[in-house]
């Protein structure tokens, strides 16, 4: 066990071994971000690297730098080498407007260097005419490492000012804003020492990507921000996602449909919505979403804490998942399964479909919630969830001498060693 201290904050570091309940600790070991870097990392020459400020970057955060962007990735991605690296140097601000790093590329490994800030259009009427989707994103590049130690702002005020969420009344509002980071098919890659802040929607997304991994990255957005998702995974496989901290105004992870072979540790969430599988199946869609592994995470004042929710249209299944060594501190729903979801929160019509949830495992789990449940399991009477185990809990209320409990619907599995006692059937 490993005590640090970040920004006046005591962090206790949580092994594999069992944690008391008032270890409220992280698993974290995020560099100081900001500091000073060269341009130039990883021992880099002259002719394996390309620097934006060589292809007219004006890096004065007022001048659209966005063609000199463009132009150094076509060098750097058809430069005939085995290896390029991309640089964005430090001590500078970087106005992009919305752009794709298109591949394949020539050299199998990119490094993408991030180590000064780059900023998105402030107004959402800067978008006229542009996909609001989407702001940075990278597609069909293979060997891709974006790092650097630089912060990527999307600057989403404007966005979250005339969201439908939270002003539905504006004539004018959107449902839609852009993702500020994507990776669309992109293999055998990585993000790394980065951070991300006050994206419009979704800070990092990733889509139809294999072997991917993102470690120590810092993703922040007020609590207020609407669908400010740290990080979505959408069809994709092997991914990890290690040694971050996320802070954001929703799901601090969330994972979609066509998902396998997921790892989530050491990582803080909150404040936030939680890691959430889901939602999945709301157009009645076949999902295949198994082996999600989340272990060693820290979630604290976060509407949720491990999630896991279904449409009842939907088909197909989630399995193979374990939630493990998770610490909770002032969390509303610690332990939460709704299988039920619908448009009209707690007056959804029985159907008969539903996605089958199985073989989800639930060890080494202590802390606090602040709601009166704390183990909720709201399962589908048509389609029952099965093999849920639960060992080795203990959650507790956070205010001192109120109680709290389990309870389930049509939940079926065993329990070792549980408080509140769990509900589940035989």
């Amino acid at each position: 066990m490993l005590s640090i201290n970040t920004e006046d904050r005591s962090y206790t570091l949580i092994g594999r071994n069992k944690v008391s309940p008032d270890m409220f600790g992280v698993v974290l070991f995020i560099v100081a971000l900001g500091s000073s870097h060269a341009s130039c990392i990883f021992d880099c020459k002259d002719e394996d690297h390309f620097s934006v400020t060589d292809y007219g970057a004006k890096s004065d955060g007022q001048t659209d730098d966005s063609q000199a962007f463009l132009e150094t990735w076509d060098a750097a991605c058809t430069a005939p080498i085995p290896s390029s690296r991309f640089i964005v140097p430090p001590n500078k601000t970087y106005l992009l407007n919305p752009i794709i790093f298109q591949g394949p590329c020539q050299p199998t490994t990119i490094y993408f260097i991030i180590s000064g800030r780059i900023i998105g259009p402030e107004l959402p009427s800067e978008w006229n005419g542009k996909d609001a989707s989407g702001w940075l994103g990278f597609k069909d590049v293979n060997g891709l490492n974006v790092d650097g130690f630089g912060t990527v702002d999307g600057r989403g005020q404007g966005w979250w000012d005339q969201s439908c969420r939270y002003h539905p009344q504006l004539k004018q509002c959107t449902t839609l804003a852009p993702t500020a980071l994507k990776f669309m098919e992109c293999n055998d890659s990585s993000v790394s020492n980065l951070k991300l802040v006050n994206s419009a929607q979704t800070h990092l997304l990733l889509r139809g990507c294999d072997s991917f991994v993102v470690n120590n990255v810092v993703i922040e957005s007020p609590a207020n921000s609407p669908n400010t998702d740290g990080i979505h995974i959408h069809s994709s496989h092997n991914v990890i996602i290690t040694n971050s901290k996320f802070s954001t105004g929703d799901d601090c992870i969330s994972i979609g449909d066509r998902i396998s072979n997921i790892k989530i540790y050491n990582v803080v969430c909150g404040p936030g919505h939680g890691i959430s599988i889901g939602s999945l199946g709301r157009r009645g869609n076949y999902v295949q979403v198994e082996k999600i592994h989340v272990s060693d995470a820290f979630f604290k004042g976060t509407t949720n804490g491990a999630r896991i929710k279904t449409w009842q249209v939907g088909r197909g299944y989630v399995r193979d998942v374990t939630f493990e060594n998770l610490m909770f501190d002032s969390v509303q729903n610690p332990i939460i399964i709704d299988q039920n979801y619908c448009d009209v929160r707690n007056a959804c019509k029985e159907e008969e479909t539903g996605v089958e949830i199985s073989n989800v495992r639930y060890k080494e789990i202590y802390g606090t919630s602040s709601g009166d449940i704390a183990v909720n399991l709201n399962c589908s009477y048509s389609v029952p969830c099965y093999e849920i185990l639960m060992e080795s809990i203990e959650l507790v209320s956070t205010t001192p001498g109120e109680d709290v409990i389990a309870d389930c619907a049509n939940a079926y599995g065993q329990e070792f060693d549980v408080s509140p006692a769990s509900c589940l059937l035989n």
